[in-house]
């Protein structure tokens, strides 16, 4: 999810739901501890709880970002070895790196020893022609070794040679069961599951074998699906948010950012799913990313767009 859950976008969905943990794009390490950390790890604190995504390999840098990031507040810092991507494993970090769970156990270890925040690690069922039932035990019992405090397991291989990451969102073979297996073997060790779940019907289902259930694009291309979350997972009867507490509340929260110097298409383009579904639609994106990257577009562009859908002046999309 790298450039799409940024700061941003994170604050629209605690908008629509008040428990579940939000994550950070992936950070490379040697960004916060050589770079602009400021840039990099500012949230507003509404956004808690949240975990910051971490991509690296050296253990000693991966300490002193998890220092710096525990400076910040964060509420969990999670070393994601799940990304295939060239510009990740050019890094040597993301998913290669299943390919060394010593390596990985070394990182944790020094994660733990800089922060007194939940250390936790994202990782695929394996990498190319691993064995899944073998070296993902394998990898799952170092990282335990290490004292991780949960696992997020993405239910696909990921396959380092020869397919792009879009392919490897969806050409390798989703195995929910291995996942599921996993968890039974590690418990009491959360284990939460990932990859190609798209409803909250589906999430329950999986609740049933797993500790969490982490969504990624269906979340962020139809974000209203959070505001369910809290009723039906969390057990948290209180009134959802509508359409027009949403976009006022963006609008409030774009005037602050836009005396900051933040162009209002940067907070925009993460609302464009917000009104799915209903009459107006495509009109609402239209006005959503297109107005919202002009000269000086103010938050009237959320109201504007608002409008066409509460006048329903158009056919369901």
């Amino acid at each position: 999810m790298m450039d799409w859950t940024d700061r941003h976008c994170r604050v629209l969905h605690r908008l629509l739901t008040r428990h579940s943990l939000l994550f950070t794009e992936m950070v490379n390490s040697g960004a916060i501890v050589h770079g602009d950390a400021e840039r990099h790890l500012r949230f507003d604190p509404v956004e808690h709880p949240i975990a910051l995504q971490i991509g690296g390999s050296d253990p000693a840098e991966l300490a002193e970002a998890c220092r710096i990031a525990t400076g910040f507040g964060y509420d969990e810092i999670n070393l994601n070895v799940g990304c295939p991507s060239d510009r990740v494993q050019s890094g040597r970090f993301g998913a290669c790196l299943m390919a060394e769970p010593a390596l990985v156990a070394k990182c944790v270890r020094a994660m733990r020893g800089a922060t007194d925040r939940p250390v936790t690690v994202k990782c695929r069922i394996g990498i190319d022609d691993q064995d899944i039932e073998e070296s993902l035990d394998r990898f799952a019992d170092a990282m335990v070794e290490a004292g991780v405090a949960a696992l997020y397991v993405h239910a696909r291989k990921a396959w380092l040679q020869g397919l792009s990451p879009k392919e490897n969102r969806t050409i390798p073979p989703l195995d929910y069961p291995r996942v599921h297996r996993l968890r039974q073997r590690l418990a009491p060790l959360p284990v939460m599951i990932n990859g190609g779940i798209e409803t909250l019907e589906q999430a329950e289902e999986h609740l049933a074998h797993v500790d969490g259930v982490m969504l990624g694009r269906a979340a962020y291309h139809n974000p209203m699906l959070m505001a369910e979350v809290d009723a039906r997972l969390f057990g948290d009867a209180r009134e959802i948010p509508d359409l027009s507490a949403i976009m006022a509340a963006m609008a409030d929260y774009a005037e602050v950012q836009l005396g900051q110097g933040v162009r209002l298409n940067n907070i925009a383009r993460h609302m464009l799913g917000l009104a799915n579904g209903r009459p107006g639609a495509r009109l609402f994106r239209q006005i959503m990313s297109v107005d919202a990257c002009k000269r000086d577009a103010g938050p009237e562009v959320f109201f504007r767009a608002l409008d066409v859908v509460e006048n329903h002046q158009f056919a369901a999309e």
